[in-house]
């Protein structure tokens, strides 16, 4: 499995994935969740995978090689493709495309098409977008009031982003929401892991303006990763008690 999140913020967009696979405890590997297309100046395009891999990298490599049209002929691709629009329709259609050649061998093995994306960017003239697409196909577009996607393994770094993330937020703390997110992910399943694909990109930057790889000697993500959970601990030990839980209670204790 894997957990992947993107957020898009007034500033730009903070996208960031970790790197683990498994089929099975005795049975993980390091494979890279994030793909970007980049011509500085033109365009950047980031996209996360979560679910089978044999299908994502599949759908990535008919988005760089471009999906056939009827003629035989090679069509657009993600260095081509005019709108960020566009390329979610493309992502869309290589994933019917893989299921179209591949879907009926997986369904006699009994094998789950799951695949899902998180797909963010901005090409020139236009304006920046982030959408999450569904392994149907079809998709959804981050808004104000929506402003992140995940994919994977979402429920453990949900809860800090609903509280915190606006797209008001800075790029500085989308990026610290997102490790924070992370962590809370690594934390409880072990089918998440590091190394861990952080990409900065600043609105009508047209280039990437961060792209760093941190694996378990980072010592920022480890920094913050402590610093978070002496924070919660503290927190919780200055919650104070309610009264009608006085009776359960020692005289003199606290919770």
């Amino acid at each position: 499995m894997t957990y992947c999140v993107g957020l898009l913020l007034d500033g730009g967009l903070v996208m960031l994935s970790d790197s683990r696979t498994n089929a099975g405890v005795d049975h993980i590997s390091t494979f890279r969740k994030m793909t970007v297309w980049e011509k500085p100046g033109e365009r950047v395009i980031v996209l996360l995978t979560a679910g089978n891999l044999a299908i994502t990298q599949a759908v990535v490599g008919l988005l760089e090689e471009g999906i056939e049209n009827e003629d035989g002929e090679g069509g657009e691709t993600m260095e081509t493709v005019p709108s960020m629009y566009g390329a979610a329709r493309l992502v869309g259609a290589a994933l019917r495309e893989v299921y179209r050649v591949d879907g009926e061998s997986l369904n006699a093995q009994s094998t789950e098409f799951n695949a899902s994306f998180i797909l963010g960017g901005q090409i020139k003239d236009r304006r920046m977008r982030l959408f999450q697409i569904y392994s149907a196909g079809n998709f959804i577009e981050a808004t104000d009031d929506t402003p992140y996607f995940q994919i994977g393994e979402h429920k453990y770094g949900k809860p800090i982003l609903d509280r915190v993330a606006t797209h008001r937020t800075s790029l500085v703390g989308g990026a610290k929401l997102a490790l924070i997110s992370m962590d809370s992910t690594l934390r409880s399943n072990i089918s998440v892991g590091l190394p861990l694909d952080l990409l900065i990109y600043r609105k009508d930057g047209l280039a990437v303006s961060l792209h760093r790889r941190i694996d378990e000697d980072d010592a920022y993500f480890n920094d913050i990763r402590q610093r978070w959970s002496e924070s919660l601990g503290k927190a919780f030990g200055e919650l104070p008690d309610p009264d009608w839980l006085a009776a359960c209670q020692p005289e003199g204790a606290k919770a």
